[in-house]
């Protein structure tokens, strides 16, 4: 069959999320060239692959079958990938790497100075992504590694297939309204019951985390502003509308004119870099991976720790 990669990864992250334009905001495409990918697979096979059912689009019994067969293809490429990497007895090729808001600003830019400098042929591309999604997208094969959050009180589920690897452990403070508490260097949660709140959905991994947090301190969170962006969540809290969690990395991506208050109780995160299992074995990717460890290592021991 005279097919491609990117077809059959249109595929099959369809099987996974049910709609073109999910699959395009995945895999970095327009939903018209997720639909030209889709195209291409039909007339190759020469069977019908989708269905449209109301404004979704479901697989046939061809196109299902067709699905599993392809994870099991890409696969094998990847396979074929590392061997030929292990095989150059070299760091040289091309990666793709999933990166959430904060992670893009401040700690891929001195991993790629570094890369440069002792991997001169590994070529680094990078995609911005929700950092929910970071999981799914390695899973798949839409990216090769990902930084993401991992949240004690709510783990990412650990999947035998990807390697979670930590890379630094950072701890929340409570962000206020300039001088709404001043005096005071240290609260509990216990304490922001009558408070108004900034935070993501409860259906995110960080929004779940908080409120988690705070009803073990026997509080809920009385959230006025269901917010995922960062920087937004700085100003409105600089605006005096609410309080919200901060880390010192969070921190960087605004410069806000708010107090920034510590929490008696620990409520952390990590930063994790997330590649399929078998990928550990790629010369680039175990590179990389590498790099961003010594990366956080560094500026750990900096005087501007970043909460790193």
């Amino acid at each position: 069959m005279d097919w491609t990669s990117a077809q059959l990864r249109s595929l099959v992250e369809l099987t996974r999320r049910g709609t073109i334009t999910a699959v395009a905001e995945a895999l970095g495409y327009t939903p018209g060239g997720v639909s030209q990918q889709i195209a291409a697979l039909e007339k190759a096979t020469g069977m019908e692959l989708l269905r449209r059912v109301g404004r979704r689009v479901e697989l046939t019994d061809a196109g299902t079958t067709l699905a599993c067969h392809a994870e099991r293809i890409l696969a094998t490429e990847a396979e074929a990938v590392e061997a030929l990497e292990r095989s150059r007895n070299e760091v040289s090729g091309t990666l793709l790497i999933g990166l959430f808001a904060t992670a893009a600003a401040e700690i891929l830019p001195p991993a790629l100075q570094r890369a440069r400098r002792v991997h001169p042929g590994l070529t680094v591309r990078s995609r911005d992504m929700d950092v929910d999604e970071v999981y799914d997208a390695v899973a798949s094969g839409a990216v090769d590694l990902a930084l993401g959050l991992d949240y004690p009180d709510v783990p990412i589920p650990r999947d035998p297939a990807l390697r979670v690897v930590p890379l630094a452990r950072e701890r929340f403070s409570l962000a206020v309204p300039a001088g709404s508490m001043a005096g005071r260097d240290r609260v509990s949660l216990a304490d922001t019951g009558e408070l108004g709140w900034i935070l993501p959905s409860a259906g995110s991994y960080y929004g779940r985390a908080v409120r988690t947090a705070c009803r073990r301190a026997g509080v809920e969170p009385r959230v006025l502003h269901e917010v995922t962006d960062t920087a937004a969540t700085l100003a409105l809290v600089e605006a005096g509308v609410g309080v919200s969690t901060v880390t010192d990395l969070m921190l960087r991506l605004r410069t806000s004119c708010l107090d920034v208050v510590a929490l008696r109780e620990p409520l952390e995160r990590n930063i994790v870099v997330v590649f399929r299992s078998f990928a550990e074995r790629r010369p680039t990717v175990a590179a990389l991976v590498e790099v961003l460890r010594t990366a956080a290592d560094r500026r750990r021991d900096t005087p501007e720790r970043l909460g790193l």
